[in-house]
C-alpha cells in the first residue's frame, strides 16, 4: 500500500500563507525531493492553482520546477471542469474512494499539500505521514492548519530535519 504523505510549511505562529515563508534553495531542493518521493499528488484546486507557477524550469528553483511537472495530479475540485498538465479532477463525493484506491495500487507514494483538503483528508484518517516545515517567523495572520478537525490526533515523530536559518522540519505519523 503506498502511503499518502502531506508537507507544508508554517510559521511558528501557525501560519500556513505561502507568502510568509523563508525559501531558501536548500529548502526548494527539500521540497523537490519530497515530490519526486511520490507516483502522484492530490491537490484541491487552489493548491492545484498555486502550483502551476512551477510549469516553467526556468523559473527560480527549477529542480522543484522538473520533479513537479511530470508527476501525475489528482485535483480535487467542484468548480474546474478541465484541467491539463497531467492532471485529472476528482470530485469530493469521490475523494475518499479514489484515495483509498490510489493507496491499494503499488509504488512509493503519494502526496498532498494545501490547507482545506488535507483537513478532509485527515478526518477520513487517510494521511500516513504529516510533515511541518516551521519557519522561524511570527505572521500575525492566518490561515492556519487543521481548523474544523473532527477529533483530537495524536501523532509520533518520526523525523527532524533542520535547516539554514533556523527552519526545522518534524515528521510525525498518527498514532493509531
Amino acid at each position: 500500500m503506498r502511503p499518502l504523505r502531506y508537507s507544508i510549511n508554517v510559521t511558528l505562529d501557525g501560519c500556513v500563507d505561502h507568502r510568509v515563508g523563508v525559501p531558501s534553495d536548500e529548502l526548494h531542493e527539500h521540497a523537490a525531493a519530497t515530490i519526486a518521493r511520490a507516483d502522484a499528488l492530490i491537490f484541491g484546486r487552489t493548491t492545484y492553482e498555486l502550483m502551476a507557477f512551477w510549469r516553467d524550469p526556468s523559473v527560480a528553483a527549477e529542480t522543484f520546477a522538473r520533479a513537479i511537472g511530470p508527476a501525475r495530479k489528482y485535483v480535487v475540485s467542484t468548480t474546474l471542469d478541465d484541467v491539463d498538465w497531467n492532471a485529472e479532477i476528482v470530485r469530493p463525493a469521490d475523494l475518499e474512494a479514489t484515495v483509498r484506491r490510489l493507496k491499494d495500487e503499488p509504488g512509493e507514494g503519494l502526496y498532498t499539500g494545501g490547507v482545506q483538503l488535507p483537513l478532509a483528508l485527515a478526518d477520513l484518517g487517510l494521511i500516513d505521514e504529516y510533515e511541518f516545515v516551521v519557519h522561524p517567523r511570527l505572521a500575525g495572520h492566518g490561515p492556519t492548519l487543521f481548523a474544523g478537525l473532527h477529533e483530537l490526533m495524536d501523532l509520533e515523530l518520526v523525523g527532524r530535519r533542520d535547516f539554514d536559518g533556523g527552519v526545522v522540519a518534524s515528521t510525525y505519523v498518527p498514532r493509531r
